[in-house]
């Protein structure tokens, strides 16, 4: 009877959520409603929520944590500094005189801010406010438009650094000694955020240029959806290229900086942040475009929101985890997959469509928040599952969940800066290719492990 209530914990989440109520609050008040009945039928023993206090003080005094803020502050402070604008700008003119050539620079741009900024709705505004636009006045089909930009943004998610890579690694970590002490491994192997920056790096990379090829073939083969620009109107000459390398100095300045310290081992992801936070501020200074006072002011409300948003929905998804498994919710999984036909392969491909699906109704925070806790333990557990892979795997299904209808965010970021002429219509369309090529990505991904295990262990070792 226990476990009855444990998936009608998990219904009850569900449909709440398409009503429309906040995630964090609706985790936690359904999970306090279904402990007090199930205490109340002697399904349930309040003893399990004596646990929360001591979890939460473990989130928030958590280094590894304190890197989500640091990376959120920087880049918001970026995308106010105008960097993303003078990439836009000087990329588009470079290769707007090939056919989907601005398409193309978008998504170089994309790959650029994601390894400099990491933040998925930033990305998505400016790039939509300057781009579209453009590429409209240029005569870009509208749908491909909008599908270039809005997943080019989601780059950030997977591109580190980023905070949803942040968030994994941490609870990761967490799932994999779990599951080596259930094997008793009592001195267990850690999972590193540098470990999982460094094994996302060529997956990203591979994604970038699968989305080139994409607008290389749409260009091919319908001209018109992906013009040219006139010569007139982007001068490659000189002057260009010099503006170029202008604007290019500072975000590969910034990426070396952090994320080059992270892979080489001199820092550690939330030093390498802080550090990156330091060199945005001197970046948005040096620049001096706009009000400096003002810029930092609007950036610091802007994180400290953005930051509290995360931990308030992670505060929820501890309550939504101790109460499942008060109600054994944790044993029903372990028996789900352990029956599952295909063994493991047969687990983490469930896993992996349960995931997507989730994505409709479910951002990748909500996502790694309550059910990589609950997964990840009996996945990695399974013999033959590499921690990194699994991580990577989960990190680009879950990029998906940003842009996949009807509930995507990139899409309401994009719908809310979208000239007139881009209806809702036109970027759910255009974003469907995309979301085919991330689904493909990660099938290759699956039968070539090695893209994302090959770089971690050669910087450090393997996991």
């Amino acid at each position: 009877m226990a476990e009855v209530f444990a998936i009608l914990l998990v219904v009850a989440v569900c449909v709440a959520l398409f009503a429309g109520y906040p995630v964090a609050f609706t985790l936690g008040g359904m999970s306090l409603v279904f402990a007090t009945a199930g205490s109340a039928l002697d399904l349930f023993r309040f003893g399990f929520l004596g646990a929360l206090p001591q979890r939460i003080y473990g989130v928030m005094t958590s280094e590894v944590l304190l890197a989500i803020p640091l990376f959120i502050f920087m880049g918001v402070m970026l995308e106010r500094s105008r960097i993303a604008e003078d990439l836009l700008e000087n990329i588009g003119r470079l290769f707007g005189t090939l056919r989907g050539g601005l398409a193309i620079a978008v998504v170089l741009v994309g790959a650029l801010l994601a390894a400099s900024t990491g933040i998925v709705g930033a990305t998505a505004a400016t790039m939509g406010l300057i781009v579209l636009p453009a590429m409209l006045r240029h005569g870009y089909d509208p749908r491909l438009a909008a599908g270039v930009v809005a997943a080019s943004a989601t780059l950030a998610q997977i591109i580190p650094p980023s905070t949803v890579l942040v968030i994994l690694g941490d609870t990761l970590n967490n799932a994999y000694q779990s599951a080596q002490l259930a094997k008793g491994i009592f001195a267990p192997a850690s999972l590193t955020v540098s470990d999982l920056f460094a094994g996302a790096l060529v997956p990203g990379l591979v994604l970038v240029a699968l989305y080139v090829a994409y607008v290389v073939l749409v260009a091919f083969i319908a001209p018109k959806a992906a013009p040219a620009i006139k010569p007139d109107e982007a001068a490659a000459d000189g002057s260009t290229a010099h503006c170029l390398i202008t604007a290019l100095i500072a975000p590969l300045a910034l990426i070396v900086a952090v994320l080059g310290s992270i892979l080489a081992g001199i820092a550690t992801p939330t030093e390498a942040a802080s550090l990156g936070a330091v060199g945005a501020v001197l970046l948005a200074a040096l620049r001096g475009k706009g009000a400096f006072g003002e810029a930092l002011v609007a950036t610091v409300m802007k994180t400290a929101q953005m930051t509290s948003m995360i931990f308030v929905i992670l505060i929820g998804a501890t309550m939504f985890g101790l109460v499942f498994r008060g109600f054994g919710g944790d044993d029903l999984v372990h028996r789900a997959l352990s029956d599952l036909p295909g063994g493991t392969a047969g687990a983490i491909l469930v896993v992996m469509v349960a995931m997507f699906l989730l994505g409709f109704v479910m951002d990748a925070f909500e996502i790694i928040f309550v059910i990589v806790p609950i997964i990840g333990p009996i996945l990695l557990a399974m013999p033959g599952v590499d921690p990194v892979w699994l991580g990577i795997m989960m990190a680009m299904n879950l990029q998906t969940s940003y842009i996949h209808p009807p509930l995507g965010p990139t899409l309401f970021f994009l719908r809310g800066v979208a000239p007139p002429e881009i209806t809702t219509r036109h970027i759910y369309v255009g974003i469907i290719p995309f979301v085919a090529i991330q689904l493909a990505a990660l099938a290759v991904l699956w039968f070539v492990p090695g893209l994302a295990t090959a770089l971690p262990r050669a910087l450090y070792g393997g996991s």
